[in-house]
C-alpha cells in the first residue's frame, strides 16, 4: 500500500470511528423521536392504544373471521418509517401469524377479514435494538397500513 493511501486511511479513521459511535446515539435518537411521534399519536382521533404500546386507526371494518396467532393470514401492506419513508410492502402475502414481530401478531389479531388498519408499532413490538435489513435503524417506531384479505 502507498504511503498516499495510508495517510489516506489515517485521515478517514476520526470519522470512520465516529461513524461507529454515532450508532449507539442513533439507537437513542430514533427511541426518543418514537416516543414523542406515539405520545402525540395517542391523541389523535381515532387512534387508539391496547395495553401492550400498540397503537392502531381502524381505516376499514371487516366482517370476516378474526385470525389467531395459530392461523395463517394473508395481507396486503405498506410499511413507513415515522419519517414516511416506505420500507417496504406488498401484495397477497400469506404467513403464519406467530412467526411476524409482535406488534402484527397483536394487530391483525383485531382485525376480521376484509379489514384495513394503520399500526404503529414502538421498537419493543417491532425490531427494537437490532433494526432489520440496513433500512430500519435500531429503536425505530414503524407504521404500517394493512389489509387482512383471508384467515386460512
Amino acid at each position: 500500500m502507498s504511503l498516499f493511501r495510508t495517510m489516506r486511511w489515517a485521515a478517514l479513521l476520526p470519522l470512520l470511528m465516529l461513524s461507529v459511535s454515532a450508532g449507539a446515539g442513533t439507537a437513542e435518537e430514533n427511541k426518543q423521536q418514537g416516543g414523542a411521534f406515539l405520545a402525540e399519536n395517542a391523541k389523535k382521533e381515532g387512534v387508539k392504544t391496547t395495553a401492550s404500546g400498540l397503537q392502531y386507526l381502524v381505516l376499514k371494518e371487516g366482517t370476516g373471521k378474526t385470525p389467531t396467532a395459530q392461523d395463517k393470514v394473508t395481507v396486503n401492506y405498506r410499511g413507513t418509517l415515522i419519517s414516511g419513508k416506505e420500507f417496504d410492502a406488498s401484495e397477497g402475502i400469506t404467513f403464519p401469524l406467530n412467526r411476524v414481530i409482535p406488534g402484527w401478531t397483536e394487530g391483525l389479531q383485531l382485525m376480521k377479514e376484509g379489514a384495513k388498519y394503520r399500526l404503529f408499532l414502538p421498537p419493543k413490538l417491532a425490531y427494537g435494538e437490532r433494526g432489520a435489513g440496513g433500512v430500519i435503524g435500531p429503536n425505530e417506531t414503524l407504521i404500517f397500513d394493512v389489509e387482512l384479505i383471508e384467515v386460512k
